[in-house]
């Protein structure tokens, strides 16, 4: 997911990101209902402030409105989940190298060195 720059969409796309966000999500906005063009214009000040970012996810294709500790929580998680991958791949990567160096070892054991056996005879 990353995060798209609110000064990068013209005030159109902008506007038609923020309706599409309050119509998807119902939002509350408490006892007394507000009007969409009061809902965009709470929805533009947090952007304004930092409180919420668009983001878009290229995996789902999807533009989203998320607060900033959403989206921070969300990259904690993805950079968690990359780690364990990761160390998921080397740990894998060494127990294949093991496994492979057990299976040569047990290979070469099976064949026994008859070459200083005094019995045989191989001139």
């Amino acid at each position: 997911m990353i995060e798209i720059p609110v000064d990068r969409l013209s005030a159109e796309v902008l506007n038609a990101v923020i309706e599409e966000f309050i119509l998807r999500e119902g939002t509350d906005y408490g006892v007394q209902e507000a009007g969409m063009d009061n809902k965009i214009a709470q929805v533009h000040r947090q952007l304004t402030k930092g409180d919420v970012l668009i983001t878009f996810d290229p995996a789902t294709e999807n533009c989203t409105l998320l607060t900033k500790n959403q989206f921070q929580r969300y990259i904690s998680e993805q950079n968690a989940e990359n780690s364990e991958e990761k160390n998921e791949t080397k740990s894998a990567g060494i127990a294949e190298r093991l496994s492979s160096k057990s299976r040569i070892s047990a290979s070469a054991s099976a064949y026994e060195d008859y070459s200083q056996d005094p019995g045989s005879n191989f001139d």
